[in-house]
C-alpha cells in the first residue's frame, strides 16, 4: 500500500506541474499589466521598476516560470537574505555559496488587487465552498441512496420510471440554469413562503447580535449543486442493488427464511454501495471546483466566486493559488477514494 500511495502522489505532483504549465502561460498570454494595478495609473518609474523585479518581470517568460516555480515547491533555492527571510518566512536547510537550500510554505505571491497574501485570501474563502460542497454531497447521498433503493426495490413502476426520468433531467440540467432557476423563484418571487434568501452567507454578522450562524442561506446554494451527483446516485444505486439482488446469495436469504428489511439493508445494500462510494468520494472533490457559478449567482463567498472575480481582473496570483490548491484537493480525494474503496471491498487489491 505505501508503494502505491507513493506512485500516487508521485502522479499528482506532474498533474499538478501540468496545472502549472497550462494556467502559468495561458494567464501570461492575455493583455494587462499587473504593475498597474499594484502600483496604480500615476506610479513613478522608481515604483513601477521596483514591482517588476519583485515580480520578476523584468526578466523572459521562461525565467518568470522558473521563479514562480521556486516560490510554490515547498523546497527551493534561495539568495541568503534579509529580504528573502522575510517574504519567505523559510527554515534553511544548508547553503550553497551566497544561495540557501529552503524548506518553507509554498509562497503562492500576492493579489494584484489588495495587495493581500494569495495563501490569506485561500483559508479565508475555502472554508465557504467546502462547506456548501459538504452539504450538498451529503443532500446528494442520503437523498441518492434512498430515491435508488426505492426505484430498485419498485423495479419498472410508476415510481421506478419517475424516479429514473426525473434523474436523468437532473444529470441533464446545467447547474448555472438551475441555480438561476432556485434563486429567481424560492429565493425571490416565493421568498415570502420559503423565508429564504437570494444571496447570503454560512455566519453573518448582526449589527446587535453579533456573529451568528444562518443555515438558511446555504439550503438554496447546497441543493442547486447537490442536484447532479444525487440524479447520478440515484441510477448508480438503482443499477447496482438490481444486480445484487439478482445474485445467488440472495436467493439462498429469501429461501432462509429471513426478513425483506434484513436482506435489504444487511446483504444487499451494503454490497451495492461500492459503486455509490467512489462516485460519492470523487464528487466531493468535483463540487469543490464545480461550485463556481453557483457560488456567482447566489454571491457565496467562496474559491468560486473569488476565482471568477480574478479572471474578471487579471490578478494571475489569485487564480493559480485557487487552482493549484483545488487540483491538490482533487488528487489527495482520489488517493483516498482508491484505499477507502480497497477497505470497503477486499476483493479490490492495489497495485504495489
Amino acid at each position: 500500500m505505501l508503494n502505491y500511495i507513493i506512485q500516487r502522489l508521485l502522479y499528482g505532483t506532474l498533474v499538478i506541474f501540468g496545472v502549472l504549465v497550462v494556467v502559468f502561460f495561458i494567464f501570461h498570454a492575455l493583455p494587462g499589466d499587473p504593475v498597474a494595478m499594484m502600483a496604480g495609473q500615476r506610479s513613478d518609474v522608481s515604483t513601477r521598476e521596483a514591482i517588476e523585479k519583485d515580480l520578476g518581470l523584468d526578466k523572459s517568460l521562461g525565467d518568470q516560470f522558473l521563479l514562480y516555480v521556486n516560490d510554490v515547491l515547498p523546497f527551493s533555492i534561495h539568495e541568503n537574505t534579509l529580504e528573502n527571510e522575510s517574504k519567505y518566512e523559510y527554515q534553511k536547510l544548508f547553503s550553497i555559496g551566497s544561495s540557501v537550500i529552503v524548506i518553507k510554505t509554498p509562497y503562492l505571491r500576492r493579489s494584484f488587487q489588495n495587495h493581500k497574501l494569495v495563501s490569506s485570501i485561500l483559508y479565508e474563502h475555502m472554508s465557504g465552498t467546502f462547506w456548501l460542497a459538504l452539504t450538498a454531497m451529503i443532500f446528494a447521498t442520503f437523498f441518492g441512496i434512498t430515491f435508488g433503493v426505492i426505484a430498485a426495490l419498485k423495479q419498472n413502476s410508476f415510481t421506478d420510471h419517475f424516479l429514473v426520468t426525473t434523474s436523468i433531467l437532473g444529470i441533464s440540467a446545467p447547474s448555472f440554469v438551475v441555480a438561476i432557476l432556485m434563486a429567481v423563484l424560492f429565493g425571490f418571487y416565493w421568498a415570502d413562503y420559503t423565508g429564504l434568501n437570494l444571496t447570503g452567507q454560512l455566519w453573518v454578522t448582526h449589527p446587535m447580535e453579533g456573529r451568528q450562524l444562518e443555515i438558511k442561506n446555504i439550503i438554496l446554494p447546497a441543493f442547486t449543486l447537490g442536484i447532479r451527483p444525487l440524479s447520478i446516485i440515484v441510477q448508480l444505486t438503482r443499477s447496482s442493488m438490481l444486480d445484487v439482488l439478482s445474485q445467488d446469495y440472495i436467493r439462498t436469504a429469501k429461501a432462509k427464511g429471513l426478513s425483506t428489511r434484513t436482506i435489504i439493508f444487511k446483504h444487499a445494500l451494503k454490497n451495492a454501495l461500492n459503486p455509490v462510494i467512489t462516485a460519492v468520494s470523487g464528487w466531493l472533490a468535483s463540487l469543490m471546483a464545480g461550485a463556481f457559478f453557483v457560488e456567482l449567482i447566489f454571491n457565496w463567498k467562496g474559491l468560486g466566486l473569488i476565482s471568477i472575480k480574478a479572471v474578471e481582473n487579471l490578478d494571475f496570483p489569485v487564480v493559480m493559488g485557487c487552482t493549484l490548491f483545488i487540483a491538490l484537493v482533487f488528487i489527495v480525494i482520489n488517493i483516498l477514494v482508491d484505499i477507502l474503496y480497497a477497505v470497503v471491498d477486499p476483493r479490490v487489491k492495489l497495485n504495489s
